[in-house]
């Protein structure tokens, strides 16, 4: 007994054993236990017989619970387990299998989420963890675990739509920046509960799109602390996101500024207006030498814009009709254009129309090039996501009905950057998500094959491997 209680754990138990026998009638084999523990009658006083009397069958009867608890957690564990082992060869087999530079969403979705009461008008992923955060035109922003497809907490601050939402920042600290009809812009700690760290007022209409600007060489000034907003007031200004402060207000477009795009290492951005133009903008530079190009192939409000990785450089030379790709090195060689004409604009970044891809049935809402470089997906006002081959001249290779209602937003989940592990690409190159090598020595990039969408239907579609 001593080997496992405590000299006042003994002490109690006596205590309870005595009180036990003494309140169950059987007197005499309590003052016999007593006599034999030494235990004296003065310790056995009304207060303490009161505390001892109950205490065996409450340690009893809980220990009977727990084991009763223990024994259907044990029964529930063996059916997973079962479950699991029946599961796992074709899943893994099937991840296995495919390639994550070549991997498609296939419907059904993984999880349709529902929360917002709302249309849904933009979606964002954590670049590190399993969340994803939606925007709605219900003023709320809404924070989902994407591997268990449930609702992690709700954003609410914003006092009209929320138009738009973007993941990045300082380095070491992931910040979310959310942009509104109520003309401001606020940023949320995502490493501290998501607090609403700082509002970003100066725009002098609804703020449609926010983006924060990569970082460039490492040691830069201001590298990775810089947001772009985009706004109805026809500007983009340029914030320092650690202070708040507005640096610069890029003034070009003639009308409201609707989207934005940057490049990986933050030098160029490219934007979309209702003005039916594109403008690709070198931020390494003053402002009145800031626009570099601007694309004017649509005849109608330009909704969405995004920028070719540089994986994506040799398909889409190849339909540019030039010899040799550009180098990896450079950025912004090949942009692309959604609109209100139901079409799809490839361009060189002197301006150059590649190709139009045709098939829609109304307004491109969303556009993302896929991260292995062979295809760009877009979703539209018809209700559908379609995925566009590059290394075919563009054709439509697969369309996905999705929604009930118009699609607003696409989002791909960016790529995980893992430093110093070369080896890394070798040893996972045909696991889940894929590693590719990057462009720097040492480093490996890791292809995330995940996918969401929003949609006026109010639901939050997740499409995974």
């Amino acid at each position: 007994m001593s080997a496992l209680l405590t000299g006042r754990q003994a002490e109690e138990l006596h205590k309870s054993l005595v009180a036990y026998l003494a309140s169950a009638g059987h007197p005499n084999a309590a003052l016999a236990l007593r006599q034999e523990l030494d235990l004296p009658e003065s310790s056995f006083d009304a207060t303490t017989t009161k505390k001892y009397e109950g205490l065996l069958e409450k340690k009893w009867t809980s220990v009977v619970r727990l084991q009763k608890k223990i024994m259907d957690l044990e029964t529930r564990c063996t059916g997973l387990q079962h479950e699991l082992d029946n599961a796992t060869p074709t899943s893994l087999a099937a991840r296995k299998n495919h390639d994550p530079a070549t991997w498609l969403p296939k419907a059904p979705a993984r999880h349709t989420l529902q929360s917002h009461r709302a249309p849904i008008t933009s979606v964002a992923f954590h670049p590190l963890f399993s969340s994803l955060a939606s925007a709605s035109e219900d003023c709320t922003i809404k924070i989902w675990d994407y591997e268990l497809g449930e609702l992690e907490r709700t954003l609410k601050s914003h006092t009209k739509a929320v138009l738009d939402v973007d993941y990045g920042g300082p380095r070491g600290n992931t910040l979310l920046a959310s942009c509104s009809s109520d003309l401001t812009i606020k940023l949320w700690d995502a490493s501290d509960e998501y607090k609403n760290i700082r509002t970003l007022p100066g725009h002098d209409h609804s703020v449609s799109a926010v983006r924060f600007i990569p970082s460039g060489a490492a040691g830069a000034p201001l590298s990775g602390n810089l947001l772009a907003s985009a706004s109805r007031d026809k500007t983009i200004r340029i914030w320092d996101a650690t202070t708040g402060y507005c640096l610069r207000t890029l003034r070009g477009h003639n009308e409201w500024v609707r989207s934005l795009s940057p490049t990986p290492e933050g030098r160029f951005l490219l934007s979309t207006s209702s003005d039916q133009t594109a403008r690709r903008w070198d931020l390494s530079q003053p402002d009145s030498n800031a626009l570099k190009q601007t694309l004017a192939a649509h005849e109608h409000v330009i909704e969405t814009c995004a920028i070719a990785p540089a994986a994506s450089y040799t398909h889409l030379a190849s339909m540019a009709g030039q010899k040799k790709p550009p180098p990896a090195s450079s950025t912004a060689e090949y942009l692309a254009t959604g609109g209100r004409d139901k079409l799809i604009k490839l361009h060189t970044s002197a301006g150059v129309l590649i190709k139009t891809l045709t098939g829609h049935d109304n307004w491109i809402r969303g556009l993302a090039f896929h991260p292995g470089g062979k295809y760009l997906l877009s979703c539209s006002d018809d209700k559908t996501i379609r995925c566009w081959d590059l290394s075919q001249e563009g054709k439509c290779v697969r369309t996905l009905e999705v929604a009930g209602h118009f699609l607003s937003c696409l989002r791909w989940a960016p790529s995980v950057v893992n430093e110093g592990d070369a080896s890394a690409g070798a040893v996972n190159g045909n696991g889940v998500n894929g590693m590719e090598k990057g462009k720097v020595t040492g480093q490996t990039e890791q292809i995330r094959c995940l996918l969401a969408c929003g949609s006026v239907d109010l639901n939050l579609r997740v499409f995974s491997a």
